[in-house]
């Protein structure tokens, strides 16, 4: 187990899609889940915490950086397909968009909507990631997971109490190794060509190339947070080098250097201005670490 390489120091802007945060004072970015085990190991002989992080595509890390060991999953990465019965398997950090050419590639139907966004597919279930009224949820049968104390355990998706961008694995730290999934047998070039659709219309509607983390507002439904916060005339608006999107105003872009604390300052401006014109107080959907 030599071979797994746990270094000091190093910035965690390089590991979020915002490129914002400080040094993790231990990361590791796990192969296999023999390697994940060992960290685990680590953890519990040394008494030090540990934060879990996938794609980084949700995430805003403060700039003083994170104690104990980062655990970054985006290296842990496999896909098991099997047509006739529509179960893939897959392991925690592989890609949601590389999942869903996988599918619709072997022509199975239901992960269309998931070919835009970021993530990996462990950070997508425990945020129940979704797009154009879908959700992973939908398709998940079973999770394996594995504990910060080592213990294994397999989660049916009625095990964790799914909702709009919720499950009960945002309260529980646990490391999504792998998931099962169903979805159903359909015409392969049809599953293709919405695939190619639904990338083709993310692209022209969101800062895609721009340094974002995704949506930062749950929508307050049926309502939505973009149209309330273009209402107001905030599209454009920067505090810091933190601003509002031109193109979609529920994305913050990391515009020039933008502090952890430039974007917090800004989602507080952005709740306030809603909660006194809407009296609607807007929940964040990224989440925060090390503040």
């Amino acid at each position: 187990m030599n071979s797994i390489l746990l270094e000091q120091n190093i910035s965690l802007a390089n590991f979020t899609t915002w490129r914002i945060g400080g040094p993790a004072e231990w990361i590791a970015q796990p192969k296999n889940i023999e390697e994940i085990q060992y960290l685990i190991n680590w953890i519990i002989k040394k008494k030090i915490s540990c934060n879990i992080i996938g794609a980084g595509s949700n995430l805003l890390i403060n700039d003083r950086g994170l104690k104990g060991l980062t655990l970054c999953m985006r290296n842990l990465k496999g896909i098991k397909i099997d047509k006739s019965s529509g179960i893939i398997d897959v392991l925690g950090g592989e890609m949601l968009p590389t999942l869903a050419r996988k599918a619709a590639a072997n022509g199975l139907h239901g992960l269309e909507w998931a070919v835009g966004i970021p993530g990996t597919i462990g950070g997508a279930i425990v945020m129940n990631a979704g797009a154009q009224e879908h959700c992973i949820s939908s398709y998940l049968e079973s999770i394996t997971t594995l504990s910060l104390t080592g213990e294994y355990k397999i989660l049916q998706r009625q095990d964790l109490n799914f909702g709009y961008r919720y499950s009960l694995l945002q309260n529980e730290k646990l490391i999504v190794l792998s998931a099962r999934l169903k979805l159903t047998l359909g015409h392969a070039e049809k599953i293709r060509q919405i695939t190619n659709e639904n990338l083709n219309h993310r692209l022209k509607t969101q800062p895609y190339t721009a340094q974002t983390c995704g949506s930062v507002f749950r929508n307050p439904e049926p309502l939505k947070a973009a149209k309330l916060i273009e209402e107001l005339g905030l599209k454009g608006f920067r505090f810091g080098g933190a601003e509002i999107s031109k193109i979609h105003s529920n994305f913050i872009i990391n515009a020039n250097k933008a502090s952890s604390c430039d974007v917090r300052e800004l989602i507080k401006f952005i709740q306030k201005k809603v909660l006194d014109t809407y009296g609607i107080l807007l929940e964040t959907e990224v989440k925060q670490c090390g503040f």
